[in-house]
């Protein structure tokens, strides 16, 4: 393992991931009497111990405790900016914003709030008046940009219920409606798939974004699953709904998709089609696919054995892109632990849970995002992704050989028969509905096998079969 601690990360990881170092030197130190510990540790910060960890931690957060350090951007901290900018601008800044965001924590949120309304959107008003494609590609490239802390401010929205302070929740509910369109999202959409129906099921057979049924290191089936995606979930969500007697769901994300489709057209035939292309519909289009690779890294690696363990169907990175500019979308299993956790919460709900990610046989990664992650699975280079884990409990003592094929038992393809077994029918699903949830992936399974002239071994239309 490369026990390198990366320059970008945030304090909080900084502090997580020298805490499990120093579980590791320990554990090796503790063994040297008996054999040699098969993990190499170079160490650039020394962990003062859990109890110690743990409330430095909670003294970031604690608006009342004078280490409290509130989150105002998202590339530099506190130390990276002059003292004088810090006190004359950043501080009082700071103190405005934490009287208007929910929590004192996230004056972040404002910040972004703030650059995008004076950015992307005179941009793009400026696109629809007075088009040139030079501009076009800037607009498009800055607003790719923003994409990813915008989408998971929302993220942080749409799983508490806004981000602004009471007083202010007329714009929480307003902004949304103005800025999805902008940055590639339809309306609502975001909100009625991850928390009505992905945190409903938890990455299960029924969920729509699962990966359990596809080979997770193929390229073939990874196309499968983004193309599902791409072209089915305008009719597979609200049909999701349906088929679990959820009407009132079905209706509302069916109007929501269809809506927002029907104001893309409209923008684009009857006031500026180039201007939408690059404003709404490309933004669209890679929001889209980045989603899918995102969610495809976070739920690649399921374990063989339980799958619907939280602890062992996700995953947890401690790496600069998703923990800094995507306020610790990391920490995906903590997230499906405790969905309405907030996002500054996690470091320290981690260290506090130490010993139950242990028990349960987490992974953890670091120095590798979601995107790098599923790359790597792509090109099978287990060796590189075992460097990268951060063995915890009995994964410490594994070389990296072992590590590298412990990896690749979890990207194997769950049949239908294994999911009947591993996946033991619960209230409101039953073995039809597997079946059912395996149409979509065989449609593009077909459309992707005529495009590739690849077929997959064993392509069959999945059969329902009434349960006795």
């Amino acid at each position: 393992m490369d026990a390198k601690i990366e320059s970008g990360l945030t304090e909080p990881d900084v502090v997580v991931l020298a805490n499990l170092f120093n579980d590791i030197q320990g554990w090796k130190d503790k063994q040297s009497g008996n054999k040699q510990s098969k993990t190499t540790i170079t160490r650039f910060k020394q962990s003062s111990g859990d109890e110690a960890d743990i409330k430095l931690l909670t003294s970031y957060n604690n608006k009342d405790d004078p280490d409290f350090v509130p989150t105002v951007f998202t590339t530099w901290d506190d130390n990276h900016i002059h003292p004088v900018l810090t006190k004359y601008i950043v501080k009082p800044y700071s103190r405005i914003a934490q009287k208007i965001v929910r929590h004192p924590t996230d004056v972040v949120f404002l910040t972004h709030l703030t650059v995008i309304f004076t950015t992307v959107v005179p941009s793009a008003i400026y696109l629809y008046l007075h088009f040139n494609y030079f501009h076009a590609v800037i607009h498009t490239a800055w607003a790719g940009f923003c994409m990813g802390p915008f989408t998971l401010m929302m993220h942080n929205h749409i799983h508490n219920n806004g981000i602004l302070n009471k007083s202010f929740s007329w714009f929480d509910f307003t902004f949304p409606y103005l800025l999805e369109p902008l940055m590639g999202h339809s309306w609502d959409s975001y909100y009625y798939h991850h928390v009505k129906h992905h945190h409903v099921e938890g990455n299960n057979p029924d969920d729509l974004s699962s990966t359990v049924r596809y080979q997770r290191d193929d390229a073939y089936d990874f196309m499968c699953y983004v193309a599902r995606f791409y072209f089915f979930i305008w009719l597979e969500l609200p049909l999701y709904f349906l088929r679990k007697n959820k009407f009132g769901l079905a209706a509302k994300s069916a109007l929501s998709e269809y809506g927002c489709y029907t104001f893309f057209y409209l923008m684009a035939t009857k006031v500026n089609f180039r201007a939408t292309l690059f404003v709404m519909l490309i933004p669209f289009a890679l929001l889209r696919f980045a989603m899918m690779v995102g969610n495809f890294g976070q739920h690649a690696l399921v374990d063989e054995i339980e799958p619907d363990s939280d602890f062992r169907s996700s995953i947890t990175l401690i790496d600069v892109p998703s923990n800094r500019f995507c306020f610790n979308d990391g920490y995906h299993t903590a997230h499906h632990l405790n969905p309405r956790r907030h996002w500054r919460e996690q470091p320290l709900h981690f260290l506090k849970s130490k010993e139950a990610y242990r028990n349960g046989r987490a992974l953890v990664f670091h120095n590798i995002d979601y995107n790098m992650l599923t790359f790597r699975l792509l090109r099978k280079d287990y060796m590189h992704l075992a460097k990268c884990l951060v063995p915890i409990g009995s994964q410490i003592d594994m070389s990296l050989e072992e590590i590298a094929d412990m990896l690749k038992t979890k990207t194997k393809r769950f049949s239908e028969e294994d999911i009947r077994k591993k996946f033991p029918a619960r209230k409101g699903h039953d073995d039809n509905d597997f079946d059912m949830f395996g149409q979509g992936r065989w449609v593009m399974q077909r459309v992707v096998s005529m495009i590739t002239g690849r077929f997959a071994d064993g392509l069959e239309a999945p059969r329902i079969e009434k349960t006795k």
